[in-house]
């Protein structure tokens, strides 16, 4: 049998980095192509290395070479221009592209839950979801008009032990430790789907390669969905305090804190609950097990392992102070 082989542009990321070890793990011949070693996560071992940049067709064209795939994913590809770039490039050279999409791209606010693949995809706040909805337009024209052989997933907010989920990172996790208060944006019940990412790598490795695939999309989610409020306990609870929160509206967020508004009012702030029964029928197996009061610790023990990690925003702690003490 022959070894199948894949090169993953972007393999040393968030979702990257779990989905690249499994793949080794589940024997693909794998190349990364990267611009550099990610110092917060390990190189990944049994892959053959590429230097290249994502973002310039020129570069990637020449670190490739004449080089062909079985698969190739595309972690590091965010607007049309790209994906153009590599349905030019990679046209007879792959059995199959996959495109990271982001389901923050579905409709906001969600007319109806569980949100599933056939929910529409509409963004009004955030440029980066409808960047993505327009890279989506272009890969599906593709699959349409020349057969180009595209798969796109559809990812929920999947984190590891890098990543504090509540905007705002470790400066939430301080504040909570020192006693202070933290902000929660509408009334802390709408709920939200956290994915561990070494689960999201199994239904996605269990989708390369897969000819029920190619033409096709799909969402890879946890099935826990949390309220918010749950989320900073839980969180709280991992790094041995329990929470202070105030709740303030997520307009007014938006406006005390410009740079959360598009992520908050164009995802966070709606309820999400995902439908997963698509992608389980091609990997049937596929179970998320890993809930976020584990994910939770893994987080905290990250953090407490190395003080450089434990960054804190004194910036933003003065926009929080204000927040908090106008709802006090």
């Amino acid at each position: 049998m022959t070894t199948p082989t894949a090169l993953f542009i972007g393999g040393n990321g968030i979702i990257s980095s779990a989905v690249s070890r499994l793949a080794i793990e589940r024997g693909y011949d794998l190349t990364l192509l990267n611009r550099g070693t990610d110092s917060t996560r390990p190189r990944i071992e049994g892959a053959r290395h590429l230097s290249g940049d994502a973002s310039d067709p020129a570069s990637l064209r020449a670190a490739i070479g004449t080089n062909s795939y079985d698969v190739v994913v595309n972690f590091r590809s965010f607007v049309p221009a790209s994906v153009q770039a590599d349905i030019d490039l990679f046209s007879g050279r792959t059995g199959q592209y996959v495109y990271i999409s982001s389901a923050s791209a579905y409709q906001k606010p969600v007319a109806k839950l569980p949100i599933t693949e056939s929910t529409p995809l509409h963004n009004p706040w955030w440029q980066y979801s409808r960047d993505k909805i327009a890279s989506e337009d272009v890969l599906v024209a593709a699959y349409r008009n020349s057969g180009f052989p595209a798969t796109i997933v559809r990812p929920s907010h999947t984190y590891d032990r890098t990543l504090i989920p509540l905007d705002g990172g470790w400066t939430i996790v301080d504040r909570m430790r020192r006693g202070e208060e933290i902000v929660v944006h509408g009334d802390g019940t709408s709920l939200w789907t956290l994915t561990h990412n070494t689960d999201f790598a199994k239904a996605f490795v269990g989708l390369l390669g897969h000819p029920a695939a190619v033409g096709d999309t799909f969402q890879i989610t946890s099935d826990e969905a949390l309220p918010w409020d749950a989320i900073a306990t839980i969180l709280a609870n991992a790094a041995g305090v329990e929470p202070k929160i105030v709740h303030v509206s997520s307009d007014e967020i938006a406006r005390a804190i410009p740079e959360w508004g598009p992520g908050l009012l164009g995802d966070k702030a709606h309820s999400v609950v995902f439908d997963n029964s698509k992608v389980r029928r091609l990997v049937p197996e596929y179970v998320a097990t890993t809930p976020f009061w584990r994910g939770a610790r893994e987080i905290v023990a990250w953090y407490d392992e190395d003080a450089a990690r434990r960054r804190v925003d004194d910036a933003l702690n003065a926009k929080l102070d204000a927040l908090v003490a106008a709802h006090r």
